[in-house]
């Protein structure tokens, strides 16, 4: 018996799925496209005032914009196995530098907020580095215990007291609505991790409470809350900001006065920059506009989501944990913040994600979105060259041979 010799398979390659979401990057793109053409509307008198040029921020945000691609582009380059492998290290970085804030003389204080540190020149937000920074921990934690998260409390509790140390350094600052969001992000994390719903439960009121009753310890913090339910009532004092910004989203009607047009950013409505930019949205391009930024932000973030569940189903566990976690991260700013312009949250510092001002915003939001395009492509499976399974050679019957007589 002499088996016949089979020809070699040519590979076949395949490249009808690109490496990326088309669907994610239209979204981002757009939102980033806008955020430009929105900072240079908004902040054109107040550029021309304090700077004397008009797009003055308008260039710093496209130079965030620019050295934040930079720094996404090495993360993305790095792949998800070396983040994964330093990110007890970043954590340790974001936790320096949340500390090195309070230190005199390292940190900057402005509006009587201790969140930046000024380093040859260069002006660092601490709290922006620990948002990424908490992100890629939680991440790598969750998959190195992901039994414990799921069947023990203390696998729940020790994230969250990770997290507590981080809370207890910004509230320090003071930075509530950074620390809100890193709350409401880490219990999220852990939750689509595989969390038991009742303990999920237990301490997102324990955190509520503590939230509630630090509000309550703070009279300027109660302040805020008494005028945002009511800020006509306080138009001249603690409700002024929130009264100009329901004056902009009312003078913008169905299809806004026109971009560039606003009256609220000539110094009525103040942070229209950052904080506000969403309003001048509403008066300039009116509900339309502002739907449709609302429409964009939930396509992002359901995006993202879908890249995260494309990951778990393909066993990546911790590019799904990144994708999550940063999907919660834009959503929960985004929602925070246009909840903040329409007078349904009281007034917190969070920006807008991609269309506010805010160099290290822009820079981390930037890094954020290279992890996720990472997480995309690799969670696909690479197609490039696919060669059908190997089968045994066929038996082919032959006369016997007179050696095999003898």
């Amino acid at each position: 018996m002499t088996q016949a010799v089979r020809k070699p398979v040519p590979v076949m390659r395949i490249h009808d799925e690109p490496r990326f979401d088309p669907w994610f990057v239209f979204a981002l793109v757009t939102l980033v496209a806008l955020g430009i053409v929105m900072v240079a509307s908004a902040s054109i008198a107040l550029g021309a005032r304090n700077h004397g040029t008009e797009f003055y921020y308008a260039k710093r945000h496209l130079f965030s914009l620019s050295m934040g691609s930079l720094f996404g582009y090495v993360l993305y380059r790095a792949g998800l196995d070396t983040i994964r492998r330093y990110s007890v290290f970043g954590l340790g970085i974001s936790i320096l530098l949340l500390m090195a804030v309070l230190v005199p003389g390292i940190g900057h204080r402005v509006n009587g907020a201790w969140r930046w540190l000024s380093i040859g020149g260069v002006t660092i937000q601490a709290s922006e580095v620990a948002k990424l920074g908490i992100i890629v921990y939680l991440a790598g934690y969750l998959v190195r215990h992901q039994l414990q998260v799921r069947q023990h409390l203390w696998g729940f509790a020790k994230p969250i007291g990770v997290f507590g140390v981080i809370a207890l350094l910004l509230l320090a600052e003071p930075d509530m609505g950074t620390t809100i969001v890193l709350a409401a992000t880490t219990l999220g994390m852990v939750l689509l991790a595989g969390a038991p719903i009742p303990t999920f439960i237990g301490a997102g009121s324990i955190l509520a409470t503590l939230v509630g009753v630090l509000i309550v310890m703070e009279p300027y913090r109660l302040a805020r809350l008494s005028s945002y339910r009511n800020p006509f009532e306080h138009a001249e004092t603690s409700g002024y900001q929130l009264v100009q910004s329901l004056i902009a989203f009312g003078r913008g009607e169905w299809t806004g006065v026109g971009l560039g047009n606003s009256v609220q950013k000539l110094f009525y409505l103040p942070e229209v920059h950052t904080d506000f930019i969403f309003a001048v949205i509403g008066e300039e391009l009116g509900l339309a506009g502002t739907v449709s930024v609302i429409l964009l932000f939930l396509f992002l973030v359901w995006r993202i989501f879908r890249i995260g569940e494309r990951a778990e189903r393909m066993g990546q566990t911790y590019g799904a944990n990144l994708a999550y976690g940063v999907a919660l991260l834009v959503g929960l700013e985004s929602f925070i913040n246009i909840g903040v312009n329409m007078g349904f949250f009281p007034t917190k510092g969070l920006t807008l994600p991609f269309i506010s001002y805010g160099n290290n915003s822009t820079m981390v939001l930037c890094a954020a979105m290279a992890l996720v395009l990472r997480v995309a492509h690799e969670s696909r499976t690479d197609r490039s060259a696919v060669t059908p399974p190997a089968e045994p050679p066929p038996v082919i019957d032959e006369p016997p041979s007179e050696l095999a007589h003898g």
